[in-house]
């Protein structure tokens, strides 16, 4: 139904009528953004960018990246000439505290009347300069019933009996949020104690992953490789229509509650373009379109009246009052905090400073030995010549 609904929702917005507006055919603007996060005309759904081609002359490269971080390491390595960028909003905050993102000019952005209140004037961007809001969610837990019977607790993810079979987010603040969950801690401590705590917490854990990662929880929990992973509640619609075995549930502890939001960077070539782009994924219609495919929520009422009913009113896409109560949301960290939080996930994924000691001694130890022995060849042809 729900593929349906949004085929006869792109016949519509693509019969004649929306008369092309004039832009200069050759621009082409450089989205970056999160994988499976576009409608791209599979299943029934509208193509969202060649739509946007279609009304504007103006061509998409859209690219895709599978964490915050690694988006911040290639803004920061430069080379990067991006014109839309798709950051999560503790990220926003830190490319606006660093300067890093160009100011919008919202009259180029008429469609912004739509965001909902409740998203308007954000702790991540509160003078509304630097971002629109594009989709919001919280964080659960994706099982397979033909193994576990429910989730109700985070603790799942720390049961040997699923040794070998759990997943793990593959960056730092969405892991450490569910160590901090289950720890009854705020999600964004400067003590140094609590992080601590958090990452041992983690390294407890490590034995019993299977592998961290992001986008590739598909594939594994589809196959049944794994049987149980943290990921977006936007993604429960895709991993649960796909499979009958597959569940979603949001922790007791309390979860995650983010929003992706749209920026233009620094160095983006086509700003007045960018903001065609932002504007025309704000309409509701397109809106409605994009999300009915890609499966997270909205920040538009406006554009819910245009998703399938079934999407519409499903708590995984639109969580009830009292999970939203359960909820906390990342902030910028201070810088110190942040480079104590990479440290502390690296030995995380590393076992713990222990091993990373001893890995280094083997590294150092066979340096050793190779260096040995380009010295004694050195000398042992010396002799020869003599």
């Amino acid at each position: 139904m729900k593929r349906i609904f949004a085929l006869l929702l792109a016949m519509l917005l693509l019969a004649p009528g929306a008369a092309a507006a004039e832009y200069d055919p050759d621009v082409t603007i450089n989205v970056y953004s999160w994988g499976e996060y576009i409608a791209n005309g599979t299943d029934g759904s509208m193509d969202i960018n060649a739509e946007f081609t279609r009304r504007t002359g103006i061509k998409v490269n859209y690219t895709t990246f599978d964490s915050n971080e690694s988006l911040y390491s290639k803004l920061v390595g430069g080379g990067a000439d991006y014109d839309v960028i798709v950051p999560s909003d503790y990220m926003v905050s830190r490319l606006i505290d660093e300067g890093m993102l160009l100011p919008l000019d919202y009259e180029n952005i008429p469609n912004y009347q739509y965001i909902d209140e409740q998203f308007r004037s954000p702790g991540y961007d509160p003078e509304e300069k630097y971002s629109v809001p594009y989709t919001w969610g919280v964080v659960g837990v994706f099982y397979n019933t033909r193994y576990i019977d429910e989730v109700t607790s985070w603790e799942s993810l720390w049961n040997d009996e699923y040794a070998g079979k759990i997943l793990m987010f593959d960056n730092p603040r969405d892991s450490f949020a569910i160590a901090q969950f289950l720890l009854g801690k705020d999600l964004n401590p400067t003590d140094t104690e609590e992080w601590r705590a958090a990452a041992d917490l983690l390294k407890a854990q490590k034995p019993l992953v299977q592998a961290y990662v992001m986008d590739q929880i598909f594939d594994k929990m589809e196959s049944g490789e794994a049987w149980i992973a943290p990921y977006y509640a936007g993604d429960a619609a895709i991993l649960v229509d796909n499979s009958e075995d597959i569940d979603f549930a949001v922790p007791k502890e309390g979860t995650n509650f983010f929003v992706d939001a749209m920026c233009v960077p620094k160095t983006a070539s086509h700003k007045r373009e960018a903001e065609e782009y932002i504007n025309f994924l704000c309409e509701p219609e397109i809106s409605g379109a994009n999300m009915d495919y890609v499966g997270y929520s909205t920040p538009e009422t406006a554009a819910r009246e245009y998703l399938d009913p079934e999407v519409a009113e499903s708590p995984l896409h639109y969580p009830d009052a009292e999970t939203i109560a359960r909820t906390q949301i990342f902030v910028n960290l201070p810088g110190e905090t942040s480079k104590q939080v990479d440290q502390l996930w690296a030995e995380v994924k590393m076992g713990g400073p222990g091993e990373s000691a001893v890995l280094v001694a083997i590294i150092l130890g066979f340096l050793g030995v190779y260096i040995a022995i380009i010295v004694y060849k050195r000398r042992k042809r010396k002799r020869e010549l003599a």
